[in-house]
């Protein structure tokens, strides 16, 4: 059964500048899913321009309604956020709030457009806020159709008020690389029995 992924980073930062802890924990999440023979695409949400609201086109100008059909389209999705100031970054939750419409916007058995998709969380940052930001994000992703799987996050936390961020390691710590390839063996596993199990609709 060949899975597709797409991994949303949600790091400040644009392509072509500073490397991205983010996109590192989630090059090590896809690197992980393709052992199971998962296809994923990343996107640094930075780069686009994601009107702020509540549906799936703002209107002129809203880079939103492509990526939002790349995420219909694939089977699992991995949203990667650095915390700032304890929280998810604002990227992250300009990202939630558009799949807020996915609440509204339902297939011919009444089921959200976002039914039989999994759903994993990956978290870095130099202060505490990890099991803060991604019971947020949990709980968002839950809200709006996703189904998340056991131990469905990876993270990595320095020193608080540090200087050294992920993408700075030589090494990957032993303790996130188990978390990692936890997240890819329970999401994938997951995602494979609800394309095979879907859920259940109005009749």
């Amino acid at each position: 059964m060949g899975l597709k992924a797409i991994a949303l980073n949600a790091t400040l930062k644009a392509s072509g500048g500073e490397p991205s802890s983010t996109d590192r924990m989630l090059s090590l999440i896809a690197d992980a899913m393709a052992k199971d023979g998962v296809e994923t695409e990343t996107i640094r949400l930075a780069d686009f321009n994601i009107k702020p609201g509540v549906t799936s086109d703002e209107g002129e100008g809203d880079d939103w309604p492509s990526i939002r059909q790349k995420i219909l389209d694939a089977n699992i999705l991995i949203l990667g956020t650095p915390i700032w100031l304890g929280q998810p970054s604002s990227v992250s939750k300009r990202a939630l709030e558009r799949m807020d419409a996915f609440l509204e916007e339902t297939d011919e058995q009444g089921r959200m457009v976002s039914y039989g998709r999994v759903a994993a969380v990956a978290v870095v940052g130099n202060e505490d806020g990890a099991h803060h930001v991604s019971a947020e994000i949990y709980q968002a992703l839950n809200d709006v159709g996703f189904t998340i799987a056991p131990n469905a996050v990876a993270y990595w936390v320095g020193e608080a008020m540090g200087s050294t961020n992920f993408v700075d390691l030589e090494d990957v710590p032993e303790t996130v690389t188990t978390a990692v390839d936890m997240l890819a063996r329970n999401t994938v596993h997951l995602a494979k029995l609800t394309v095979e199990n879907p859920f259940p609709g109005d009749d």
